[in-house]
């Protein structure tokens, strides 16, 4: 069975939810950092546990929240990854999930980002001149380490943000191990409290999604 790797905090809790209400076997979940080089850290000390070969030779899936960049995709609608870009370099993603989730979702190519995009202008400005259609913190970094050791990795996402409005600027709250800093998110939402309480809004929407689809997708495994 896929090993699911998922953003540590609301979104893992919302996939372990989403769990409980599966029967029969389930997979291994790994919450992962925030941040390119906080995953590339994280996979580097993964792989050298003992169980790794085992839990990784059935392929990867990623789940999480997305932005979107382009006025196609909004808020609560599942994407699934057909490459992912990053610094000029693009990679393919497989589509190992099984049919009836192929089904209903929309297909896209992402960006990953190094920094939160908060800025509907930028959203837009990105989706139109990099011809990509969501960015997320971490896809690139986890194609990349599996790319070179053979495993076949899916990103599934749920849009939490569209490109519509601007959020906070939330990149000075993750630490550089990518953890949350709650005071500084906290700051940053009394900073902006409209910006703020449009993410808040949208988060929650997106991760309720996110748990009605993890149930869909292991419902008859």
């Amino acid at each position: 069975m896929l090993t699911v790797l998922v953003p540590q905090g609301a979104e893992y809790g919302a996939v372990c939810r989403g769990l409980k209400c599966v029967t029969g076997e389930q997979p291994t979940v790994k919450s992962i950092p925030v941040g390119v080089q906080a995953v590339r850290e994280y996979l580097q000390q993964w792989s050298q546990t003992k169980d790794f070969e085992n839990q990784v030779k059935a392929g990867i899936l990623v789940v999480g929240l997305c932005g979107s960049l382009t006025q196609q995709y909004k808020v609560g609608d599942v994407v699934l990854y057909q490459n992912c870009l990053y610094q000029q370099q693009t990679l393919e993603c497989s589509h190992i999930v099984n049919s009836h989730i192929q089904s209903i979702v929309n297909v896209v190519k992402s960006l990953t980002s190094d920094r939160v995009i908060c800025s509907a202008t930028e959203k837009r400005y990105l989706g139109e001149t990099m011809g990509v259609d969501v960015v997320d913190m971490e896809g690139f970094a986890v194609l990349e380490f599996f790319h070179h050791i053979g495993v076949e990795v899916a990103i599934l996402r749920v849009v939490s943000d569209d490109c519509n409005y601007d959020i906070p600027d939330i990149s000075t709250a993750i630490d550089s191990d990518g953890s949350l800093k709650p005071l500084s998110l906290a700051w940053q939402f009394i900073r902006q409290p409209i910006a703020a309480n449009r993410l808040i809004r949208g988060s929650l929407q997106g991760l309720k999604v996110l748990e009605q689809t993890t149930k869909l997708l292991f419902y008859e495994q």
